[in-house]
């Protein structure tokens, strides 16, 4: 019945405790250039050598805040900051998030910032509950954050960044 260590905790469940200021979680956040990887949407791997930018964008593809991390963070390891600088800056009623971001732990902490967390479930055996017919509407919203880093990279240089260093990227971007 007791919590685990603080050592043994993983990062989100460390942001999701309520010990951690705002500063201590982006604190916390590997900054280092160093080497990503993901599948695309053919399956294929995508390997790019740099940084991470984690946007939280609202309706009318507007960003409201953005966090910069090393390039091999996963990215719900950023929600619960993100999620907090977005919280000082606009009231949102919803979160939606990708399968990449389900886990109870954002669950809980989106329902204790007051919004509906509406996240894409994994396929994990018997326990799949679908997203209702409602959410489901409401989460093809979600796509608008794609159309957000395609004009970014294609309009704005945000996929070719050819300075270096944490500080002069964000800056940059």
């Amino acid at each position: 019945g007791k919590p685990p260590a603080w050592e043994k905790m993983t990062r989100v469940e460390r942001q999701c405790s309520g010990r951690m200021t705002l500063e201590q979680m982006l604190a916390e956040l590997p900054q280092a250039c160093d080497a990503g990887c993901k599948n695309n949407s053919r399956g294929n791997k995508s390997v790019w050598v740099g940084y991470k930018l984690h946007l939280d964008v609202a309706d009318g593809q507007i960003p409201i805040s953005a966090v910069l991390t090393s390039a091999s963070l996963h990215d719900s390891q950023v929600a619960v900051p993100l999620a907090l600088i977005t919280a000082q800056r606009v009231t949102n009623c919803y979160d939606l998030m990708d399968s990449a971001y389900d886990s109870q732990d954002l669950r809980q902490h989106s329902l204790g910032l007051g919004h509906v967390p509406i996240i894409e479930p994994q396929k994990r055996g018997k326990k799949f509950v679908p997203l209702s017919p409602h959410q489901r509407m409401r989460f093809r919203e979600r796509s608008m954050i794609e159309r957000v880093f395609s004009r970014f990279k294609d309009e704005f240089g945000g996929r070719f960044v050819r300075v270096r260093g944490a500080v002069k990227v964000m800056a940059h971007l």
